[in-house]
């Protein structure tokens, strides 16, 4: 599941977010964590022979952890200072909320896309690609993304940190910003000019768009 520094910053990361949010706000990275490491490992031979697996046999190292969870965590530590920049904390609470359920519904895209995706498009273009292919989607990866946000949402409101109309906020936030990260993908990933642009650098700027709709959200409909 982990690496051993990747277990390290984990507990750090847990650390940190257990001080915030107690034992929910933990839990639920910890629910993150295992159903983004059991979508992995999907048919993970079939996807290793095919060259689109995970590297590292599916383990998440350190960069991954934070890719994945800095959002979450800025957010959970935001939402228990009273209006952090002029936001009400519930705000911050649903938008950490909303960036877990943005990274495991891209997780939940990206592996069953790759494991059971009979048709691939382009995001930009429609145009047919192997699945793997940054920035590529398939109608199988896109209801995954939408069932894997909305899994992690709804422990969310049966923890008590977020409520019901949040859970459907949360869902679809999560689910218009792994369809951003797919166009990322598709137009600047692996581009001259964009080496900067890593799967961990897309990671974290999807779970801010996540985050960042979830706030909009919020304002718009709680």
């Amino acid at each position: 599941m982990l690496t051993p520094t990747g277990f390290v910053h984990s507990c750090a990361l847990g650390t940190f977010l257990w001080n915030a949010l107690g034992y929910k706000g933990w839990s639920l990275c910890v629910l993150y964590l295992f159903l983004g490491q059991l979508v992995t490992k999907i048919r993970f031979t079939e996807k290793e022979e095919a060259g689109i697996s995970e590297k590292r046999g599916g383990r998440r190292g350190p960069e991954n952890v934070w890719g994945s969870a800095l959002t979450g965590l800025i957010c959970a530590k935001a939402s228990v200072r009273p209006n952090f920049l002029g936001i009400p904390s519930h705000f911050f609470l649903l938008a950490y909320v909303a960036s877990l359920c943005t990274k495991l519904a891209d997780t939940f895209a990206s592996e069953i896309g790759k494991a059971f995706g009979k048709t691939t498009f382009l995001i930009t273009t429609f145009e047919r690609v192997k699945p793997g292919t940054e920035g590529a989607v398939s109608l199988e990866g896109t209801l995954a993304a939408v069932l894997g946000g909305f899994l992690l949402a709804m422990y969310g409101y049966v923890l008590g940190l977020i409520n019901l109309r949040g859970t459907a906020i949360a869902t679809i936030a999560a689910f218009l910003a792994t369809n951003v990260e797919s166009l990322i993908g598709a137009t600047l990933q692996d581009k001259k000019g964009w080496e900067f642009m890593t799967n961990e650098v897309v990671n974290f700027i999807n779970t801010l768009i996540g985050a960042a709709l979830a706030i909009i959200g919020g304002y718009l409909f709680l």
